[in-house]
């Protein structure tokens, strides 16, 4: 499959708080304000908005940018966009490209809606027979028909996105970027825009799109790329992605990688765990519906002879998914590996975590929340409203007897 945006080492950086035209009564102000700082002259603080960014997206593929407000999503779209020029690195876009960056981007204010649609057609490269076959399409999909001859300076930031978008999407461009705009329109037009970028991307057109709503990504993307601190933070499939960036944002660290906790007892404590069947190339992350073998590992220094052991999975929003437990374990001291066997696992998609406790003699040893969380990353199998999806996550045949 032919690459289309392909950038090597893609960097920009910025000037925090420094005013670009600085005319002699902004000299004046600061001069009366602070005599010695504008003597001296204010240093202008840098940084780096992006840093050190490759990333290949494929013709036809829908990438999803996720990531926290100001890590750098916007801005790799802007020099995706040819907005904004990197400070380092290249990019390389083959094809013809429409953005959709953010209310009032690519339109003309005095202009009607009509001829907005006409002079983006234009700068497409479309002929002016093109949009015009285009255009009722255009106007339908954005529900614009009476304001369609009214300079969009007059437009409501709800109709402005939805012209916009609709002009994006229909004049068939090679490569869509779409920002987080889609979240100033309805629930219904958020809806159509989906599916209208589906039915883009099966054209065999690109659509590289940023958005906070993860079930929109979870949806529509095959590929998600997580943008933390100006730098790909994790790239690949889209459940394993989004997970691990849910299940950090629920705990707040700035690392995926726990650190274990002191141990609550001389005699042992857990150590690690692991998905040991079916065996992938990351040991937390399960991405079949088939039987799974978990193990956890627990180290004793003395034996336990009257043990009690206990096993819990929890859903990020700490619901009860599944406990079990069980009394008069024996262990000899050494390392030992509790292993829990599941014709499978058919939970939703997301971010799971495992907790295990083991007591001997009524004292409590370790009690363990397991980092990393297990990632459920598994082919969604429910309805295609999120609204209408549970915990279970089953495949069903359907069909229709007489």
């Amino acid at each position: 499959m032919t690459t289309v945006i392909h950038t090597e080492g893609l960097g920009k950086r910025y000037r925090r708080g420094v005013r670009v035209d600085a005319g002699l009564r902004h000299v004046l102000e600061e001069f009366a304000r602070s005599p010695w700082r504008a003597l001296r002259g204010a240093k202008p603080e840098m940084f780096w908005a992006l840093k050190d960014v490759s990333l290949e997206v494929r013709e036809g593929e829908v990438l999803g940018l996720i990531g926290r407000n100001g890590a750098g999503k916007t801005t790799l779209l802007k020099i995706l966009s040819r907005i904004t020029r990197p400070t380092e690195g290249w990019a390389e876009i083959r094809g013809k490209v429409r953005s959709l960056l953010e209310v009032g981007t690519g339109f003309h204010p005095e202009l009607t809606g009509r001829e907005n649609a006409f002079l983006s057609g234009a700068i497409l490269g479309m002929s002016k027979a093109e949009i015009t076959r285009k255009f009722d399409e255009i106007v339908a999909f954005a529900e614009i028909e009476k304001f369609i001859e009214t300079p969009v300076k007059h437009y409501s930031s709800g109709m402005y996105v939805r012209l916009a978008f609709a002009v994006a999407a229909h004049l068939e461009p090679e490569i869509l970027l779409v920002d987080e705009v889609l979240a100033v329109g309805d629930i219904n037009f958020q809806k159509k825009c989906l599916g209208k970028m589906g039915e883009v991307a099966k054209g065999g057109r690109t659509v590289v799109l940023v958005s906070h709503q993860l079930n929109q990504i979870r949806r529509l993307c095959q590929r998600v790329a997580w943008v933390d601190g100006g730098q790909i933070r994790m790239a690949g499939g889209t459940h394993e992605v989004v997970s691990a960036y849910e299940s950090a944002m629920a705990r707040g660290e700035t690392s995926l990688a726990g650190s274990r906790a002191e141990r609550q007892s001389h005699k042992g404590h857990f150590e690690r765990w692991e998905i040991v069947e079916p065996r992938g190339d990351a040991g937390h992350i399960l991405r079949g519906l088939g039987p799974v073998t978990v193990s956890f590992v627990v180290e004793v220094d003395e034996p336990v002879r009257a043990g009690h052991h206990g096993c819990a999975l929890f859903s990020r929003d700490r619901e009860l998914i599944w406990a079990w437990a069980t009394d008069d374990v024996k262990l000899e001291a050494g390392v030992h590996a509790f292993r829990y066997t599941f014709p499978m696992l058919p939970v939703r998609p997301g971010p799971y975590s495992w907790q295990v406790s083991l007591y001997d003699e009524g004292e409590q040893l370790d009690t363990w929340d397991c980092v990393p969380e297990m990632i459920i990353a598994t082919e969604g199998h429910q309805h295609s409203d999120d609204e209408w999806n549970g915990v279970l996550n089953l495949r069903a045949e359907f069909a229709i007897g007489g």
